[in-house]
């Protein structure tokens, strides 16, 4: 039996609420009438049991006139509904919040940017502007953990920390940053843009269809296409005799298979061309000038740029080296022609960005990254600075021209 008094504290409840809701009152303060009813099982019974009573003149008399002696069925439905909003509601309001908030780290090269500097390049980065696209977005469902550093103490410093906030994925640009995460991590999953040579090679991953650990992405061949690059250099400079190969030894030196078989290529090409090559190794941005310098006292006559995520956050400060000391120079990357380098033979970088943005994403969904392929380029431009040649006293043979797949004017 359900006690008189409940089912008349239930009935005043429904009764009051019901008078509000027909003068079009807002919800929230229905919930204020509903929040002193009992519990869904009980609220039913006490439902029923006014449902069921025979209603009696000298009782509706002693009732106040906005409640009634019997709940229509409207009233019902509408008790239930608002009761088990309050209980249910917050429950899922966290259960949606929690299972929405990725969390996405990235280790970069470089000093910590300012607010203003970051936002701008969100702005109009391939990858976040993919990231966006699938439906991702920091500060919304994703929270995006940043780490960076400027010599390879400061990136494994860098690393521990990521790795120590626990992330659901690692996102870097190159094969050097991803070792070093690895270094760190085997278990929480690491993509990596566009490792500029071989990952199999390198020691990162199994094979490239079934990767095998915790690291996938893209590698952009950067090793494999060498001899072209030094080819090309070679038909701008038909009297080409000394060469210097541009290095750095911040993120390289954490993938030593993967340098080896960088300069093997090249050493091969340059004896091919019969070209004699010189190395040139920085470890920190403060040695670029004097790296420049070596080479204008070898009359190096150009220079070939290995990129890697080092080099593309100093990419202007080597073309304005390059320009300066007027020294003709090839690049992988588009983007360190549109500075002001000279030639570049390489990958879509943009695109390959957004190919990492979509194993980011899968991962975030369940994809294990010992599932994903690895991915390679299938197409590779070749872009002139038309501008830069003419500062530099240069004509570009027609033979180039009629390969180039964007010239800048």
């Amino acid at each position: 039996m359900i006690p008189e008094d409940l089912c008349s504290a239930v009935s005043g409840s429904l009764g009051a609420a019901s008078s509000l809701s027909s003068q079009g009152v807002d919800r929230s303060v229905l919930m204020g009438y509903v929040c002193i009813l009992p519990s869904p099982p009980k609220l039913l019974e006490c439902v029923s049991a006014l449902r069921n009573k025979p209603s009696r003149t000298s009782q509706s008399a002693r009732l106040p006139p906005a409640v009634p002696t019997e709940v229509p069925v409207r009233l019902i439905r509408l008790a239930v509904v608002l009761a088990l909003s309050l209980i249910l509601a917050p429950l899922a309001a966290e259960a949606q919040k929690s299972e929405k908030m990725a969390r996405v780290g990235i280790l970069g090269i470089g000093p910590t940017p300012s607010a203003q500097e970051l936002a701008k390049s969100v702005s109009a980065n391939p990858f976040w502007l993919s990231m966006r696209q699938l439906g991702w977005v920091d500060g919304q469902n994703m929270v995006v953990e940043r780490r960076f550093g400027e010599s390879a103490e400061q990136l494994r410093a860098g690393a521990a920390d990521l790795v120590g906030l626990k992330v659901d994925v690692l996102f870097v640009r190159d094969a050097g940053l991803a070792k070093i995460l690895q270094l760190e991590t085997k278990t929480i999953p690491i993509v990596v843009g566009s490792a500029e040579g071989d990952l199999v090679a390198g020691g990162l991953v199994d094979s490239l269809s079934r990767p095998g650990g915790n690291i996938t992405g893209s590698q952009i061949l950067n090793d494999d296409l060498t001899p072209k690059r030094l080819e090309l250099l070679k038909t701008l400079i038909p009297t080409l005799s000394k060469v210097a190969f541009f290095q750095e030894d911040v993120t390289l030196s954490a993938v030593p298979q993967m340098r080896a078989r960088y300069n093997q290529r090249a050493a091969i090409a340059a004896r091919t061309l019969g070209v004699e090559l010189h190395m040139f190794i920085v470890h920190r941005a403060d040695e670029f000038a004097a790296a420049f310098r070596g080479m204008r006292k070898n009359h190096d006559q150009g220079v070939m740029v290995a990129t890697s995520a080092f080099m593309f956050v100093h990419r202007q400060a080597i073309v304005d080296l390059a320009a300066a000391h007027r020294i003709p120079a090839i690049y992988d990357l588009q983007n360190f022609v549109e500075p002001g380098g000279l030639m570049s033979y390489g990958v879509n970088t943009a695109e390959m960005e957004r190919r990492a943005a979509a194993y980011v994403g899968k991962i975030l969904k369940g994809a294990k990254p010992a599932d994903l392929p690895v991915e390679q380029p299938t197409k590779f431009d070749f872009v002139i600075n038309l501008k830069t040649a003419k500062a530099l006293g240069l004509t570009i043979p027609q033979t180039l021209l009629l390969q180039a797949d964007h010239v800048i004017e």
